[in-house]
Order: C-alpha cells, then structure tokens, then sequence
C-alpha cells in the first residue's frame, strides 16, 4: 500500500480510470435513451396517442438528469491530459487532441444547443420543430461516442502517420480516423449505449408494472424497448464477435490476456475454450481451468484448429505483456455473459409477447419476467464498464499501442499532488452518486403525470401588412 501512496504512475492511472469508469456511467444512457426518445416521439406524432407524449416528457427527465451528471464527471477527464498525462498530449497531440476538439466542437455542442428547445420547447415551437430537435440532441450525442471511439481506437491500432522523435506526425487525417479498430469499434459501443438505455427504461417500467401502478401505460413502453431489443441485442453479440477477431489478429497479447492462455497453440491444432480458470501472474500458469474443447478455434475462425497460431503470454517479456491477467479474463467473461442473458430475456419476453402475455389485463401476472427485466436493468453498465477494462487494461503496458508506453506518458508530479486530486475527485463523484440516486429515485416514484394535455404551441406575433398600414395613415395625416 506505501508503495502505491508513493508511485506517481499507478496514482495517475488510478485517477483516470476512476473518472473514466464513473463518467462512463453517464453517457452510456442519454446516448441511448436519446433514440428512445426521438422514437417515442416519432410515435406521438403519427399517431396522437398521448401515452406516447406523456412518454417522452416521463423519460426526458431521466434523461437531462444523467446529461447534467455527465457533463460535470468528465470535465476532470479533460483536464487530465494535460496536468497527469502531459507527455502524452505532446507527443499525439497533432491528432489525439484534434479528434477529442472534434467531439467538443462538433458533437457536445450539437447536443446541448438543442437541449434546451427539447426540454423546455413544448409549448414553444411546433411540435415538428420540437421533434427535429430531439433528432438533434440524439444525433449529437452519438456522433460524440464517435469521435471518442475513433481516438481510443487509434490508442489500439495507430494509423496514419509515423512517430520522429518521440512525436507523432500526422500524414494522413482519415487513415488516421478509419484506423483498424474504428468501424467496429463505434458500433460496438453503440449498441451497447442502446441496450443499456433499453434494458433501463425496460427495467424500471417492469418495476411499475409489478407494483401495480399505472400498468397499462407503462406496458406500452415496455413492449416498444422489446420490440428495438429484438434487433439490438442479437446484432451487439455479433458485433462482439467481430471485435473479438480484430483483438485476435492486431493485439495478440490482449487475446492471450483475455483467455488467460500462457502457452502459444500452434497452427493446425484445436484450440480450447476457457470458461473459467484462476490465473497465477507471478507462477505464469492457471491454478485451476475448465476448458470446451477445441471451442475457441470454431469462436475465431469457425474451424476445428487455427490457421495461424494463438500466442501465450510467455511469448512476451513481462514487461511487454498486460499484467493482471485475472482482471481482464473475468472482466471479459461478465461482459459476455451479460450479453447473452440480455440476449436470452429479450428472446423469453419475445415469446410471451406472442402469446399474448404482455397485454395490459395479464402482464401483471408475469412477475418472474417482470423481476427479470427490474434485475436486467443495471447489467448493461455493468458490462460496458467490464468491457472498457478488457479494452484498456488489456492494452498495457502501452498507452499507443506498440509506440508508447504508459510510463513514458505520465506527468513529472509528485505522488502526494495526485494522491490530493484523487482523494478529491473521488469525495466529488461520491455526492455526485447520491444527488443521482436522489433525485433519480425521485422522479421514478413520482411517475408520470398521465393528466398532461397535449402541448399548445403559442401563435407568433404578427403585424399584418394591411393593418400596419392602416395604423399609419392617421400618423401620417396629423404630420
């Protein structure tokens, strides 16, 4: 413990995953509640249900919730750069910060220029205009998960220019944004943002429904989430898949992390599956494991043995490899396994969907499903904060990946500055927590104002030609 009190690279990467992780929870739902949003919306317009109305003004107020939290939690990831990790703004600057100005620029100011008509606009301006600017709202906050995607990706597989001198040089902008990672990347993280925001809002209208209280409105709400589920959660797990299999070819260490496999497979073998295992750092073996075998050559390749060989750690130097190989194995294994039960409820409900078990006189009796949906509504934070750990822990010990190492980026500080930073940080993102709780919990046992008439937008004031006319000629006269 003295040891981690008095080193300045472990405290500095102790800060920023501290903020990271707890920033994360933020953003992860307005990105995806804000298409839920323009979808409920979008309904209210086409149809003139007021359900669907009194729908958007329910989970809006969650919604400018997690933005405010958010905004204030990743303000200190910002300054971070620059006062923890100013050798590394140096040296990728020319693109790292250009990507993150972008995100600033382009994207947050999109959505917070909007946020106020969709707040606080019902009564005043049309309800198409309205409409177009929760489009906006969501667009923006979207486009920001994909600048963010595209400079973490570049981290993982840098493109698009050379490093001289310990400085990258940018040669070419959109091989540097297209890198190798980007495209899955974006995606996986999107519909991740999405299911997480579909399995809240799913989970907190199953916790109405098995408390008896106004059932009828909030089963609408949760068959439009099942019915987005239905095409969301399946496509996540292949996108997955396909994450996966680029780890496997640009970031061979980061897959033998993930499957805690010390030993290189050669090519032409079956490679077995680990489904659970004790990982040893300090002995390079697993204490215990449980192997499929030969899964994991039909998980990459979809054959019964590899094309090319699956590298064990022990083919690393341990300076060049990730540590804390029990972390990211688990870490990794709670991701998936979160998706597949996402996955699995959504199919269950899809099934009583059908049979006619979620109409408003017989979902009260569906109180396994219900408790289902209420346990489910956390998970999906749970697993993009597990895959967020796969992907940066199992990136050590480079912060560019093959081109600069972590310890070579951090701040010439001492321990105790960034020691009071995190104390700090960490006292501020705790009241931040409770004021969430709060007033989260707050407006859920408040619930809808199911009495809200439909938005009366006010005329403009006009003067008419004719009349403005009319009201000179007398002035004109007496002049």
């Amino acid at each position: 413990m003295t040891e981690l009190l008095s080193d300045t690279v472990a405290l500095s990467r102790l800060q920023f995953a501290l903020t990271a992780i707890f920033h994360m929870l933020w953003p992860v739902l307005t990105t995806g509640m804000a298409i839920y949003l323009v979808i409920i919306e979008g309904l209210w317009l086409k149809t003139r249900n007021l359900d669907y109305y009194r729908h958007a003004r329910f989970w809006s107020k969650i919604y400018i919730l997690n933005f405010g939290i958010g905004v204030a939690s990743g303000l200190p990831m910002a300054f971070q750069f620059g006062l923890n990790w100013a050798p590394f703004s140096e040296a990728v600057g020319d693109f790292f910060g250009t990507i993150l100005g972008f995100e600033g620029t382009m994207a947050f100011m999109l959505e917070a220029s909007f946020l106020g008509i969709m707040m606080f606009g019902w009564e005043r301006v049309p309800p198409i205009i309205h409409w177009l600017s929760t489009i906006l709202v969501a667009f923006g906050a979207n486009l920001s998960t994909f600048w963010i995607l595209t400079a973490n990706s570049w981290l993982q597989t840098p493109a698009g220019g050379t490093f001289i001198n310990g400085k990258f040089v940018v040669q070419d902008y959109f091989q540097a944004i297209a890198n190798p990672f980007m495209v899955n990347s974006f995606l996986h993280m999107f519909f991740a943002t999405l299911e997480t925001s579909l399995f809240v809002i799913g989970g907190i209208s199953a916790w109405y429904i098995l408390n008896q209280r106004h059932t009828e409105f909030f089963s609408r709400s949760l068959k439009v989430v099942l019915a987005l589920a239905i095409a969301v959660a399946p496509l996540q797990i292949f996108i997955g898949h396909l994450s996966a299999e680029q780890v496997y070819h640009y970031q061979p260490a980061k897959l033998a992390a993930m499957e805690a496999q010390w030993e290189t497979i050669p090519a032409g073998e079956p490679a077995g599956w680990s489904v659970l295992a004790l990982p040893n750092d300090r002995a390079e073996r697993n204490e215990w494991e449980i192997k499929i075998p030969g899964a994991l050559s039909y998980l990459l390749e979809l054959k019964p043995a590899l094309d090319t060989p699956i590298k064990g750690l022990k083919e690393w130097q341990p300076a060049n490899r990730p540590h804390m190989i029990g972390l990211i194995y688990y870490s990794f294994r709670i991701m998936v396994g979160i998706g597949l039960f996402l996955a699995g409820l959504m199919l269950v409900s899809a099934v009583q969907w059908l049979r006619g078990k979620l109409s408003p006189e017989a979902i009260g009796k569906q109180k396994w499903l219900m408790l289902a949906w209420v346990f489910a509504a956390p998970l999906g934070y749970i697993a993009v904060e597990t895959g967020w750990i796969v992907r940066c822990v199992g990136r050590q010990p480079w912060i560019v990946y093959g081109e600069l190492r972590t310890v070579e980026s951090v701040s010439n500080l001492p321990a105790g500055e960034v020691l009071f930073s995190l104390v700090g940080l960490t006292s501020m993102y705790a009241v931040f927590f409770v004021a969430a709780l709060y007033f989260g919990s707050r407006i859920i046992r408040k619930g809808p104002n199911l009495e809200l008439p439909a938005p009366q937008t006010k005329p403009s004031l006009k003067i008419e030609p004719a009349q403005h006319e009319r009201d000179r000629r007398p002035v004109e006269a007496q002049q």
